[in-house]
């Protein structure tokens, strides 16, 4: 349709103010400085994994220095049963009695909000203790470790020293106390209680135990009824949630004959991914620990002969028995057969009994690590971190702690796993989407094909006005988010940890979901050395294959990038603020300025970036002048145009607003709430990226549904530049794609 056939004679002026706009927009002057470079993928891929291979080998070395000072603790420390010590309980600290008094376990313990931790209170100087309500506080297992684990206060205010960029830190004890570093205040739930029990979370399990292949076999026989049935349940349950994606399991039920809970599995062992484990509730296994957990109310017989068959003498699969019931008539040939297959028995007799008692199958599988002394590290997959209170992707990196005592050696105790957590915003934050263009992105996924993070990657859901985690949010496969890779090419070679490229044509969704843009994607992959995870990245043809580099003074940038209309995207890193307490109430733009200007000069600053925020500050810079001779010429600009603004792929964006937010239409348009219209981690504004795959000298009318009740659109044009007017519409006027 033509643009005069949709708009009344008064919208004219509109379509000249746009036109006139664009011209305005010159870099003649400034042409000598003024180069365009072809972006080279393949070494830009292997740079940012390169970068990311630096910032968790940092991570690494800090948890190796936490068990390192962990098991020489514990070589000279001596255990006392009748040890009496207070420690910090971060259930009551800053407690008092009725009579003001500090209550035991309680004291002072100065708390402070802190930006690096997500305006947490915290102390940055002292770590505190968790201990989960089913565990007895001052069991003398409990006093003897945190008092051997006060060492390690000095090691995490050490690391955070030489790492700024750390998050938490902790120790999970094999006796169930957690360590945290900084300490904070834990909240029960709302009956009081603290379920969270370290020795369940993933970081936990996988760095206690190598990979598992695991049969559940439980007993469904005409005495496994009532409350024997329902601990059963609980019990198998439990044991699934000890297990990973690097594990494999299958569940059999018996009586007088046998089936598989889940028939799609008959016959083979799967993957324990959350949906599979759901499933239980391909292939060929693990090939390491292999155990059998049987779940029964009592053995008629030993089965001595089946087990002479298949598994001595080598016992190369582990049998642990759980004996469930009050009942004990058949203990003893329950006992036998665990104690017979390199196992453990446990009396299961209550709800309350089964946490603990599955727990002790991890310390037996543990025993040839801390025997052969393999300090294997180890990284998890993407989570939320709920114990602290936050609902950022996270992966953790642990290591075990064992015993060095000669008199133990031998026994291969576990005394607990040491971690810290990587944000992946941090991570990613390596991959600056200013070098990736208008529509590239980088991603990264596990060596079992999941999603660690991409933008596709919508982990919440709004469950009222919370915002909850969706099921199997850390299950997500690459192959469901990038789909047009139908042959998995793309998959395999990033699970196999190979380097290479590939191009695809792809329908990428913009507004949600409701417009498609068809694209060319160049993608480049690498591996990221000492992990599991593999490092993509995709560049679009076009708008991808080159970046337009410009330089002026920083004198003359400065004093335009200042001005009030521009703002540049506080979610991108132009100066690194998180490394100097001291920087991190500081805006991007604030931190610019202060470096720029010498007042900050030790801050870590992207200088490539800086010099094209300078330049696209200098050369939008008469945009400011012409928009406000509009506002001042009442002639000029018709009624009803509320907003002018401009984006850059700097981030750098001008804004001019002619009306008031009392009277703006679309007043959520452009703020920092209107994500989809502004710079962010993951992705260009909407209207930049629709614009940019728009042929040049066309316009592009956008209306977004959230503002389609106020019948509000725009006007934009492609970039280098993009310029857009924004303004209501009457209701005569019809409303396309």
């Amino acid at each position: 349709l033509e643009i005069s056939s949709l708009f009344s004679s008064q919208s004219n002026t509109k379509i000249q103010l746009f036109s006139d706009c664009c011209h305005i927009i010159r870099y003649m002057y400034i042409e000598p400085t003024v180069k365009m470079e072809e972006v080279d993928g393949e070494e830009l891929v292997k740079k940012f994994a390169e970068e990311m291979e630096g910032m968790l080998g940092r991570k690494m070395k800090s948890v190796k220095r936490l068990a390192e000072a962990a098991e020489d603790a514990d070589l000279y420390h001596e255990f006392n049963a009748t040890l009496e010590f207070d420690y910090y309980n971060s259930m009551l600290i800053n407690s008092v009695d009725k009579d003001g008094n500090a209550i035991e376990l309680g004291g002072e313990f100065p708390l402070e909000e802190n930006e690096h931790f997500n305006k947490l209170q915290v102390n940055t100087l002292q770590s505190d203790i968790q201990v989960p309500t089913n565990v007895y506080n001052k069991d003398p297992g409990i006093l003897n470790g945190v008092y051997m684990s006060e060492a390690l206060n000095d090691v995490f205010v050490d690391n955070f020293q030489k790492d700024p960029t750390l998050t938490w830190q902790y120790f999970g004890s094999a006796a169930g106390f957690f360590r945290l570093y900084p300490g904070i205040a834990w909240t029960p739930d709302e009956n009081g209680v603290v379920t969270f029990d370290c020795r369940n979370r993933n970081w936990y399990i996988q760095a206690a135990t190598s990979p598992k292949d695991i049969i559940i076999v439980v007993d469904v026989s005409g005495s496994m009824k009532g409350l024997r049935l329902t601990i059963a349940k609980h019990t198998i349950n439990t044991i699934l949630d000890t297990l990973g994606e690097n594990d494999f399991v299958n569940v059999i039920a018996y009586s007088d004959y046998v089936q598989y809970v889940e028939p799609c599995f008959k016959g083979t062992l799967v993957q324990a991914d959350l949906d599979n484990r759901e499933a239980a509730s391909l292939g060929q296994g693990s090939l390491c620990n292999q155990a059998i957990m049987l779940i029964t109310d009592g053995a008629m017989e030993d089965y001595e002969e089946v087990f002479q068959e298949f598994n001595w003498p080598e016992r190369r699969v582990r049998v642990f028995t759980y004996l469930i019931g009050r009942e004990v008539t058949f203990a003893d040939t329950v006992k036998w057969i665990a104690c017979n297959n390199k196992g453990y028995y446990t009396h299961v007799s209550t709800l309350a009994d089964v946490q603990e008692n599955v727990m002790e199958y991890l310390h037996v599988l543990s025993r040839p690590m801390v025997i052969n002394h393999d300090h294997d590290i180890i990284w998890t997959e993407a989570y939320m971190d709920s114990a602290a209170q936050s609902l950022l992707l996270m992966t953790s990196v642990a290591m075990p702690v064992f015993s060095k005592k000669k008199e133990t050696l031998s026994h291969g105790i576990l005394l607990g796993v040491v971690g810290t957590d990587v944000p992946l915003r941090e991570l990613m934050r390596l991959a600056p989407r200013y070098k990736l263009g208008v529509h590239g992105y980088a991603f990264l996924n596990t060596n079992n094909g999941y999603i660690l993070a991409h933008p596709a990657l919508r982990p919440l859901y709004k469950e009222g006005k919370k915002l909850k985690p969706k099921p199997n949010y850390n299950s997500v496969d690459l192959a469901e988010v990038e789909w047009e890779d139908t042959d998995e090419t793309l998959r395999t070679a990033m699970v196999k940890g190979e380097t290479g490229t590939l191009s695809l044509d792809v329908r990428a969704t913009v507004e949600k979901g409701r417009r498609v843009m068809f694209l060319k994607n160049d993608y480049f992959y690498t591996t990221i050395n000492e992990t599991p995870f593999s490092l993509g990245m995709v560049l679009t043809r076009g708008h991808g294959e080159y970046i337009f580099i410009g330089n002026v003074s920083v004198k003359e940038g400065l004093n335009d990038l200042m001005q009030p209309d521009v703002s540049i995207a506080n979610e991108w890193t132009y100066c690194e603020t998180d490394i100097d307490p001291h920087h991190r109430k500081l805006t991007q733009l604030q931190a610019v300025f202060r470096y720029l200007t010498g007042k900050e000069p030790d801050l870590e600053c992207d200088e490539k970036l800086l010099r094209q925020t300078l330049f696209d500050a200098v050369v939008t810079a008469p945009m400011e002048a012409y928009w406000t001779a509009l506002m001042l010429n009442p002639s000029g600009m018709d009624e009803g145009v509320e907003t002018a603004f401009l984006g850059t792929r700097s981030g750098l964006m001008r804004v001019s607003r002619y009306v008031g937010i009392e009277k703006r239409v679309a007043k959520k348009f452009l703020s920092p709430s209107d994500k989809e219209n502004i710079f962010t981690m993951d992705h260009f504004p909407v209207w930049y990226r629709r614009a940019a795959e728009y042929p040049a000298g066309k316009f592009l009318y956008y209306i977004p549904k959230e503002d389609t009740r106020g019948r509000d659109y725009f006007l934009s044009a492609p970039p280098h530049t993009v310029v857009i007017v924004f303004f209501p519409v009457c209701d005569c006027l019809p409303v396309w794609d």
